[in-house]
C-alpha cells in the first residue's frame, strides 16, 4: 500500500474560490521563478565568485527540467490523483527553494534548480486539470481569465521582484532573498491547498507510460537545450544536429503512442486530443503569441538595459501596463456576449499585430522610448489577454474528462517550448542584427508583428462548425 505523506482530504468539500487561489498562486510561484534569476544573475556570479557558465546554468537548468517533465507531471496527476501530485510538486518546490537560498557553491545551486524545476513541472498541469475538471460554464470561463493572468503576470512579476529584493538585500541575504522567500509562501501554500483541494476520484489510477515518458522526455530535451542555450555558445553545430535529432524523436514518440493505443494499453499522450482540427489550430496560435511575448520580454530587457540604460527594477516596471492590460482583458472576456466571443480569438491576434507594428513606427520615428511605449505595451496586453484566454477556451472547452491530463500536458509544454523558441529567435536577431539598438528593437518588434498576423490568420481555424 502507497505511503501518503498528506491526507487524503477524503471529507474535505471543494471551496472553489480558494481552490483556485491556491491553483493559481502555485502556478504563479513558478513562472516567478522562472524569470527571477534573470535579474539576480549577476550578483550570484559575484556573491559565489564564479563565471557566466554556470550562472547560465542556474537559469536555464530549471527551465530545461521544467520543460520536459511538463507531460509527465500532467499524466501522474491522472494515474495517482492531481491532488497528491500537486502536493508533492509544491513540497518539492519550496524544499528546492531553501536548498537554492542556502546553497554554499555554484554546483549545489544548480543542482537545486534543476530540482525546483522538476517539483514545478508536477504542480502546473494539475492547474489546468483542475480548472477544467471543478469549473463549468461561466466559472470556468473567468477561472480561466485567471489562470491567464497568472501565466502573463508571472514573469513581469519575476523580473520586478528580483530587481527590489536583491536591492533591498534583506537581511544581508542579498540574491539568497530571491529564493528564500519562497519558503513561507509555499509553507502557508501547502497549509492552504492541504484545506482546499478535493479528495481524488478513486478512478484516477493507473500506470505510467514510461516508455512514453522516457522518449518524449529525451525528445524534448534535445529542442530545449538548444533554444535555450544555443544563443550563449554561439550556436555551435552540435545544438543544430540536436534540434534535428528531436524532431526524428518526437516521431518516435508518436510511434510509440499508437503502437501502444493498437495493443488495448494507455500511451503518455492520447493522440486523439491533437487530432481535432480546433485544437492542433489553437495550440499554434497560442503558441506563436506566446513566442512574441516570451521573445519581447527578453528583448526589451535587453534594450531598456543595455540601450538606454534603466535599471533592473525601472525594467521590470515598463511591464506592468502590459500586465495589467492582460488581466483586464481576460477578466472582461467571459462577460462579453457569446457572438462577439466567437471572433476573440481572430481579434486579439490582430491586435497584438497592431500593437507590435506601432511599437515598431514609433520607435524607427522617435528613435528612443518615450510615453507611446507604455501605452502601446497595455495595447499588446489587451491584444494577448484576448487572443491567449479565448484561444485555451477553444482548446479545452471540448476535452472529455479523460483527457484532461492529456491536455494540460501538451498546451502546457507547446508554451515552453515556443516560449523558449521565440526567446532564441527573437534574442539572436536582436544582437546579431548590424543596426544601432533601437533600430534592431524596433526591427525584431516588426517581426513579432508578423508572427502575431500568421496566428490570427491560423486561429481562423479554431471555430467550430
Amino acid at each position: 500500500m502507497a505511503v501518503e505523506l498528506f491526507p487524503s482530504a477524503e471529507q474535505v468539500r471543494p471551496r472553489r474560490g480558494l481552490l483556485l487561489a491556491v491553483l493559481l498562486s502555485g502556478q504563479f510561484m513558478v513562472n516567478v521563478d522562472g524569470a527571477v534569476v534573470n535579474i539576480a544573475a549577476p550578483t550570484i556570479r559575484t556573491g559565489l565568485g564564479t563565471g557566466e557558465g554556470p550562472v547560465a546554468l542556474v537559469v536555464s537548468g530549471y527551465l530545461i527540467a521544467y520543460a520536459v517533465l511538463l507531460v509527465t507531471g500532467a499524466r501522474l496527476g491522472a494515474t495517482h490523483g492531481r491532488r497528491r501530485i500537486f502536493l508533492w510538486g509544491l513540497a518539492g518546490f519550496t524544499a528546492a527553494s531553501l536548498a537554492c537560498g542556502v546553497a554554499p557553491g555554484i554546483e549545489w545551486l544548480i543542482v537545486a534548480r534543476f530540482l525546483q524545476g522538476a517539483a514545478g513541472a508536477l504542480m502546473v498541469p494539475q492547474v489546468l486539470s483542475g480548472i477544467q475538471t471543478h469549473f463549468t460554464g461561466a466559472d470556468r470561463g473567468r477561472a480561466l481569465g485567471y489562470y491567464a493572468v497568472a501565466l502573463s503576470g508571472g514573469a513581469v512579476a519575476g523580473q520586478v521582484l528580483g530587481g527590489l529584493l536583491v536591492s533591498a538585500d534583506l537581511f544581508g541575504t542579498g540574491w539568497r532573498s530571491v529564493f528564500l522567500i519562497n519558503v513561507p509562501v509555499g509553507v502557508g501554500l501547502l497549509l492552504a491547498a492541504r484545506r482546499a483541494l478535493p479528495a481524488d476520484s478513486r478512478d484516477e489510477r493507473g500506470t505510467l507510460d514510461l516508455p512514453g515518458a522516457g522518449v518524449l522526455s529525451a525528445a524534448v530535451l534535445l529542442a530545449i537545450v538548444p533554444l535555450v542555450l544555443g544563443r550563449e555558445h554561439g550556436w555551435p553545430t552540435w545544438m543544430w544536429l540536436c534540434l534535428a535529432a528531436s524532431l526524428v524523436v518526437f516521431g518516435w514518440f508518436v510511434r510509440h503512442c499508437r503502437a501502444a493505443a493498437g495493443r488495448g494499453k494507455r500511451p503518455l499522450i492520447a493522440l486523439d486530443v491533437v487530432a481535432d482540427s480546433v485544437v492542433r489550430n489553437g495550440l499554434l496560435a497560442h503558441g506563436l503569441t506566446t513566442a512574441t511575448y516570451a521573445g519581447l520580454l527578453f528583448v526589451l530587457a535587453l534594450y531598456l538595459q543595455q540601450g538606454v540604460g534603466v535599471g533592473p527594477a525601472e525594467t521590470g516596471l515598463a511591464m506592468v501596463s502590459w500586465v495589467a492590460a492582460f488581466g483586464v482583458a481576460g477578466l472582461a472576456l467571459p462577460r462579453l456576449p457569446a457572438r462577439w466571443r466567437r471572433f476573440a480569438p481572430v481579434a486579439g491576434c490582430l491586435l497584438l499585430a497592431i500593437a507590435y507594428a506601432s511599437l515598431c513606427i514609433n520607435l524607427s520615428i522617435a528613435g528612443r522610448p518615450g510615453p507611446p511605449l507604455i501605452l502601446l505595451l497595455g495595447l499588446g496586453g489587451i491584444g494577448l489577454g484576448v487572443s491567449s484566454n479565448s484561444l485555451i477556451d477553444r482548446v479545452t472547452s471540448t476535452a472529455r474528462p479523460d483527457r484532461v491530463a492529456d491536455l494540460s500536458g501538451v498546451l502546457n509544454t507547446n508554451a515552453q517550448l515556443c516560449a523558449a523558441l521565440g526567446v532564441a529567435g527573437a534574442s539572436t536577431a536582436y544582437l546579431g542584427l548590424p543596426f544601432e539598438t533601437t533600430a534592431s528593437f524596433a526591427t525584431v518588434l516588426g517581426g513579432f508583428a508578423g508572427l502575431a498576423l500568421i496566428a490570427a490568420a491560423v486561429a481562423l481555424g479554431t471555430e467550430r462548425k
